[in-house]
C-alpha cells in the first residue's frame, strides 16, 4: 500500500525545536521529489518546504527560511524537516507529501502538483 507517515509533532515553547520525519513507501523513493505543507485552524494549506528527488535542491517559503531545513535520506526512504527558532504562528498540521511526476520546480507550492498527502501531524507552539 502507497502511503507517507509523519511523525515527531507536539508541544513546544517558542524559540524551540522540532524535527519532522516521513516515511514513504510506494513508488521508488529515489524518484520522488517531495515536501511538507501546513494547515493552521481556519486557514488553507500553504507550502513549506520541498526537496528535489536526487536532494540536490531545496526550496523554502520565505517565513520559514533559515528556521528550516528539509532533508531525505534515500536508503531509509525518510524525509525530514528540521525545525529551528520555532513561533507561535508555526502552530499547524504538518503534511508530508509527495508530488506527482514529471515534476516542475515551477510548482513546488501548489498543492495541486501533490499526488499522494500524509496523514499529517500536529505542531503547537506556546508558552
Amino acid at each position: 500500500q502507497v502511503q507517507l507517515v509523519e511523525s515527531g509533532g507536539g508541544l513546544v515553547q517558542p524559540g524551540g525545536s522540532l524535527r519532522l520525519s516521513c516515511a514513504a513507501s510506494g513508488r521508488p523513493f529515489s524518484t520522488s521529489p517531495m515536501g511538507w505543507f501546513r494547515q493552521a485552524p481556519g486557514k488553507e494549506r500553504e507550502f513549506v518546504a520541498s526537496i528535489t528527488a536526487s536532494g540536490s535542491n531545496t526550496f523554502y517559503t520565505d517565513f520559514v527560511k533559515g528556521r528550516f531545513t528539509v532533508s531525505r535520506n534515500i536508503a531509509e526512504k525518510t524525509v525530514h524537516l528540521q525545525m529551528d527558532i520555532l513561533k507561535p504562528e508555526d502552530t499547524a498540521v504538518y503534511y508530508c507529501a509527495r508530488y506527482r511526476l514529471p515534476f516542475s520546480v515551477s510548482r513546488y507550492a501548489d498543492t495541486t502538483a501533490v499526488e499522494l498527502w500524509g496523514q499529517g501531524t500536529q505542531v503547537t507552539v506556546s508558552s
